[in-house]
């Protein structure tokens, strides 16, 4: 048997439960509804919404305002995320790889102190 080409990657998904780590870059704690934001011009963000998006620059700035926190699949300690959310006291979560693909409509809790986020089932298993 001789097989060519390379296997699609298989993605486990995220259940109710897990513990999800990052870089802890804001401090404090929220629980809410994440939403995935990939063009911060057009984006609404509900008031305590989890703005979740791939990289920030400061064009994202008015949405930090709104959200409850912050979660980024990329960026360090200077990056705008982690300054501006810091700057604003929302909790802040970065380097998480695959956010945008796994948290979108999610109810989690972001912990900025620690840099994790736990994903919970709809029936509020929360902590």
């Amino acid at each position: 048997m001789r097989f060519t080409g390379a296997p699609a990657a298989a993605q486990a998904p995220v259940r109710s439960g897990d513990r999800l780590v990052g870089w802890a870059a804001g401090p404090g704690r929220h629980t809410g509804r994440a939403r995935v934001v990939s063009d911060p011009l057009a984006a609404r963000l509900a008031a305590g919404e989890v703005l979740v998006a791939a990289a920030t620059d400061a064009s994202w700035s008015p949405l930090f305002t709104t959200a409850g926190a912050i979660v980024v699949e990329r960026g360090g300690p200077l990056s705008h995320a982690a300054i501006v959310a810091r700057e604003l006291g929302v909790p802040a979560v970065l380097n998480l790889p695959d956010a945008t693909r796994i948290l979108d409509g999610r109810l989690v809790t972001v912990d900025g102190d620690t840099g994790l986020v736990i994903v919970h089932t709809e029936d509020g298993d929360r902590p």
